[in-house]
């Protein structure tokens, strides 16, 4: 129940306003590589941190509290769905201070698809972009990767004790795993993870002779399964040994960071018996296989780049990362249809990953299996099990709900872009590209187009299923619904 008392907008407005000055403080490590490079970005970005940073101390000071009340369930949805819009909005002043893009809308969807690492791009020459601005860029995918509230919790604790509220809200998947008794103790512990591996992943892509430059900014977008690129051809512009290091943390970003935790502490049982982990491997490696296949076929010159390429693509578009490194499009129809039919996935629960996510796929399947069972077996008692425990009614029918619910807003977003001109593969592609957090989709959004080309309006739809494949449907659902504003 949401209860029925009033809504405490001041909690609102502190939230925001704490989130709005961590963005700006985020703003200044582009700042480096501008003055590095000798970019023309500088100023841009020096003022929108200042002007970010400073609304956010102004609101915040205003409706400061020493006494501060708790945030419930209202209040948590209702800033975990204002904070992507609010940090969407500050975030495009780096693009529009510095010439970048002049309209707005190219600007907010490009911020939006950054914080909800979509990754779908309306840059037609990245390569031509200051490399300030094209920091952070980047940047915004690694902060929406793990979640700002999250960040928040780790590092600003000023949310005080309704923390638990907005842990739940804005972490992906069906289930929030507690590494720690304390939200702020578990927000710090999966940062320290994610810091982790995007640094170890930065050193081995130095490896391959990237600058630190575009290692950090292919790192932000591989840990936050985001996928912008610093290149213009994606991965493709980069050896095998990029590719496959990519591959790898692609991989390691989809997994639950549960998971990442018990691996660290030498757990190996608990990684390699999760359901979870065993149906997302296999999907992958069962997909890359077919794939293979198929298209060696019809070219067999190459297997250790059919593999590489399949591999890359699956794994790509599994997580909803979104990088490329072949034109898929080009395949024969039976292996791109196989990835079209991949972007209904998703990672695991509780990685970056977005999509339906592997748990609430596994457990379809499994309860389509005992219900089976019950017809051939009417007086037994069968349920539904997961990691070896017996799933709650109220979990399977949140998971049966949240697939419903998924297909309906992807049918309504395909009619809603074919309305405004959009070809039928076209529309799908990007529809589910911007619901499912993917990036490249099908038709003229696919891996060597971006979305420059759609309208404005077509824009605006597509970075609202942005946020809401980000936010897992029912955050945003639950405050448009009439009896979520009753007392």
């Amino acid at each position: 129940m949401l209860g029925n008392k009033e809504i405490n907008f001041r909690e609102i407005i502190r939230a925001l306003s704490a989130l709005i000055m961590v963005e700006g403080v985020f703003m200044l490590f582009s700042l480096p590589f501008s003055f590095y490079y000798n970019s023309n970005d500088i100023s841009a970005i020096l003022i929108s941190s200042g002007i970010t940073f400073g609304v956010g101390a102004i609101f915040y000071t205003a409706v400061w509290k020493k006494n501060k009340k708790r945030v419930g369930r209202r209040e948590a949805y209702i800033i975990v769905s204002l904070a992507w819009i609010v940090i969407s909005i500050f975030g495009t002043l780096p693009y529009m201070l510095s010439g970048t893009m002049t309209s707005f809308t190219d600007a907010f969807f490009e911020t939006m698809s950054g914080f909800t690492t979509t990754g779908s791009s309306v840059l037609n020459d990245i390569e031509a972009v200051s490399k300030g601005v094209l920091f952070w860029r980047s940047m915004t995918h690694w902060i929406g990767g793990m979640g700002i509230i999250v960040l928040t919790l780790a590092i600003m604790p000023l949310l005080g004790v309704g923390g638990t509220q907005l842990f739940a809200s804005e972490v992906p998947g069906p289930t929030t795993d507690k590494l720690h008794p304390t939200i702020t103790g578990t927000a710090k512990r999966l940062w320290f993870i994610y810091v982790i591996l995007t640094f170890v992943q930065t050193g081995l892509l130095m490896l391959g002779n990237m600058s630190l430059f575009d290692a950090l900014c292919h790192s932000f977008g591989t840990m936050a399964t985001g996928g912008f690129s610093t290149k213009n051809a994606s991965a493709a512009a980069f050896g095998p040994y990029i590719q496959y290091v990519l591959i790898i943390f692609m991989f390691l970003a989809g997994v639950n960071f549960s998971l990442h935790y018990f691996l660290f502490h030498a757990k190996w049982k608990k990684v390699f018996k999760n359901e979870e982990f065993r149906f997302y491997s296999f999907i992958i490696l069962f997909s890359t296989i077919i794939i293979t296949a198929s298209i060696s076929l019809k070219n067999f010159d190459n297997i250790e780049h059919t593999f590489r390429a399949s591999l890359f693509q699956v794994v790509s578009i599994v997580t909803t990362t979104g990088f490329v490194s072949d034109n898929y499009l080009l395949w024969p129809n039976f292996a791109w249809f196989i990835l079209f039919l991949l972007m209904f996935s998703g990672g695991s629960a509780g990685s970056t990953g977005g999509g339906i996510k592997m748990m609430r796929h596994w457990l379809l399947l499994k309860t389509a299996v005992v219900q089976l069972k019950r017809l051939v077996h009417p007086r037994a008692f069968i349920t539904t099990k997961y990691n070896g425990r017996t799933v709650k009614d109220e979990i399977l029918f949140s998971v049966m709900a949240f697939a419903l619910f998924y297909v309906i807003i992807f049918g309504l977003g395909s009619f809603l872009m074919s309305l405004i001109g959009l070809d039928f593969k076209t529309a799908i592609g990007a529809t589910i590209s911007s619901l499912g957090n993917i990036g490249p989709g099908i038709g003229n959004v696919g891996p060597v187009d971006n979305f420059s080309q759609i309208p404005d309006i077509g824009k605006w739809i597509l970075s609202f299923l942005m946020m809401l494949g980000r936010l897992e449907l029912f955050t945003v659902l639950v405050i448009l619904s009439p009896g979520f504003w009753k007392k």
